[in-house]
């Protein structure tokens, strides 16, 4: 059977249909059904509608078929209808029915909709996930190299609330790879001129700037509240401070790092998965010395390549508030810009760290200044 042997019936005279007792079935997913659907409409997917159709159709005289556009109905139609079944598919699907002002029930607003339309579109996030960004909490440490093309991603995608965590002021020397600045703001503080951009770009997330730099003593103040921890740290008494603070607090700490060339990332998650996850600690235990490790100032770095490592920390952030995928946790990434290579390094968790390892209670914050000095 053809595809131009199904009935196929103009929106409206499915809505009227349905108001005399016909009944109309939407074959989408779920997640688009979720966003948008003809008011009245009952969701089955079709592929178990196809496979099940006794339990949906029963003995229904004639059904009323309506997707998106109205080609996966046609479809659906031609495929029961040579099963034996008396169904029609209503042309122009959904979007039709909306075009021509029936009634709709929709999720949100018309700018949800619009803005985060190509999230709605996968099924791994849709509307469920899209309200789980909104209300999630991301707290990053460094408005610079890292934390900008972090925090643009994760505002972009719509976290609802972004904590920016930065004591330092913008430099002209900044803007060759600090891109949540501008010219005209050189002198103000980093973190409200990312809330400047940032804010412009999604008015919907909520940007807290915190004008501060973290410490033993505020650092907990700091990550109250917050779902991930993105490191957009550049000197290692911080990245252990966090460290040891998401360890403790049970937090996922999104890592990232630039040197010249070269970044890696990864994600350290050992506060939720003791024994299982490593920390940053299992990796690094003692800093490198400081000449083996020069920071940007000294060694330089190609501009673009803090963007690239930062967008994989959005990504893994993203990742674990959706609960989608397969983290970083476990796995450091490599990136050599150079060579455009790629490759990955396998971690475990010592089992005798001495902030991670199971049953290991917490001895509180060192002097990480002098730890990291040596």
């Amino acid at each position: 059977m053809s595809d131009h042997d199904i009935e196929c019936i103009s929106p409206a005279e499915a809505l009227k249909r349905l108001r005399e007792g016909a009944r109309l079935i939407d074959v989408r997913d779920a997640h688009e059904f979720a966003v948008r659907h003809a008011r009245g409409a009952r969701n089955v997917p079709r592929e178990r509608l196809i496979a099940e159709p006794h339990r949906d159709l029963g003995d229904e005289a004639v059904c009323l078929l309506i997707c998106q556009s109205g080609k996966r109905s046609l479809d659906a139609a031609a495929a029961l209808r040579a099963k034996g079944f008396r169904v029609m598919s209503v042309e122009g699907g959904t979007s039709r029915w909306a075009f021509e002002g029936l009634p709709v029930n929709e999720a949100g607003d018309a700018d949800f909709r619009q803005r985060y339309a190509r999230h709605l579109s996968l099924p791994e996030v849709g509307l469920a996930g899209q309200q789980r960004l909104e209300k999630a909490r991301v707290t990053l440490i460094g408005a610079g190299g890292l934390g900008s093309p972090a925090a643009f991603y994760l505002a972009a995608a719509g976290v609802g609330h972004l904590r920016l965590v930065d004591d330092d002021r913008v430099e002209r020397s900044n803007l060759q790879r600090q891109i949540a600045h501008a010219d005209d703001r050189v002198g103000q503080p980093k973190v409200q001129s990312a809330a400047q951009s940032l804010s412009a770009l999604n008015p919907r997330c909520r940007i807290e700037p915190v004008q501060a730099r973290a410490s033993a003593d505020n650092i907990e103040s700091l990550l109250a509240g917050s779902d991930v921890v993105v490191d957009g740290a550049d000197n290692f008494p911080a990245r252990y401070l966090l460290n040891d603070a998401c360890v403790k607090l049970g937090l996922p700490l999104v890592y990232g790092a630039v040197h010249r060339f070269e970044g890696q990332a990864s994600v350290f998650d050992a506060g939720r998965h003791r024994g299982e996850a490593p920390c940053y600690r299992c990796l690094f235990p003692e800093p490198p010395p400081a000449d083996a490790a020069p920071n940007c100032s000294e060694a330089g770095v190609l501009g673009v390549l803090p963007g690239l490592v930062g967008m994989i920390q959005a990504t893994e952030a993203l990742k674990l508030m959706l609960g989608i995928g397969d983290s970083l946790t476990g796995r450091l990434l490599h990136v050599d810009a150079l060579s455009m290579r790629f490759r990955e390094t396998r971690l475990r968790a010592d089992p005798d760290c001495p902030v991670c390892a199971p049953g290991r209670e917490f001895a509180g914050y060192p002097d990480y200044q002098q730890f990291c000095a040596g």
